[in-house]
């Protein structure tokens, strides 16, 4: 069966060199890929009108990620809408408001930021209860966020601006990998759109999450490793301690 030598991580490369995963590769004279199966991409403005959403009706708008920030603006440039100065910007982490600078000029503006959990945030929206929101949101998304904000009865509106596709990996077809590291059950849909023959066999399957690992195993794969565990939070760990495992018992070939 051989030592573990080439994995392909299903998300993009990393930005730095910091990642922990060239410091796998590096340990253990791994050759890592990075191949996202997944890719994001815009409502068109087309699509948006049906939904019945006026941008500027809002005084306030929520944001729960980068990408949902970059899709609002993006919209409201094709669809011609101004958006005041007197915007409230209320955002999930501070990581996330501090991506706005992209967009305006943050130290004029009212921003709010959480600590990365939806229910701190809602806390402080709760100080601003006479706000119209809205909230840009991807077409498959999580009801949570929603289903709060009826709870704490918020004057809102959803506006779908972007959805979740899977991505082209045919030339992917003649390689091959000794572990397929999966971070979403959006990736695995992907490999059984792009390869609806995949045969697993000895590759090993690795995923972070317990919904990717129950997409993985729904879809039929033996899943290998799983992350975050007790001894492994994180998957970069999770794959050092099978690999060192898995080479020790299967020889040094």
């Amino acid at each position: 069966m051989g030592r573990i030598r080439k994995i392909l991580v299903s998300q993009p490369e990393p930005e730095n060199n910091k990642s922990p995963y060239f410091d796998l590769a590096s340990k253990h004279n791994l050759k890592i890929d990075f191949r996202p199966f997944i890719h994001v991409e815009g409502v068109t403005a087309r699509d948006f009108r049906q939904e019945k959403v006026d941008l500027s009706s809002h005084t306030a708008v929520i944001f729960t990620s980068k990408t949902s920030i970059n899709h609002y603006f993006r919209m409201a440039e094709e669809t011609r809408t101004s958006i005041p100065d007197t915007m409230k910007y209320f955002c999930v982490s501070e990581a996330t408001a501090y991506y706005l600078q992209k967009y305006i000029v943050y130290r004029k503006r009212k921003i709010f930021y959480g600590n990365g959990k939806i229910p701190n945030l809602v806390e402080i929206m709760n100080k601003h209860k006479d706000e119209k929101f809205l909230l840009p949101l991807s077409a498959a998304h999580k009801e949570e966020i929603p289903e709060l904000l009826n709870k704490e009865n918020f004057i809102f509106s959803k506006a779908i601006l972007y959805r979740t596709e899977c991505s082209d990996l045919t030339d992917l077809a003649d390689v091959n990998y000794d572990v397929l590291v999966f971070y979403s059950p959006s990736g695995i849909k992907s490999l059984f759109q792009n390869f609806p023959d995949f045969k697993q066999n000895n590759t090993k399957i690795a995923s972070f999450g317990a919904k990717t690992a129950k997409a993985a195993e729904e879809a039929g794969l033996r899943l290998d490793i799983t992350a975050p565990q007790p001894q492994a939070p994180s998957m970069t760990m999770a794959l050092e301690n099978f690999i060192i495992d898995y080479n020790k018992n299967n020889g040094k070939s």
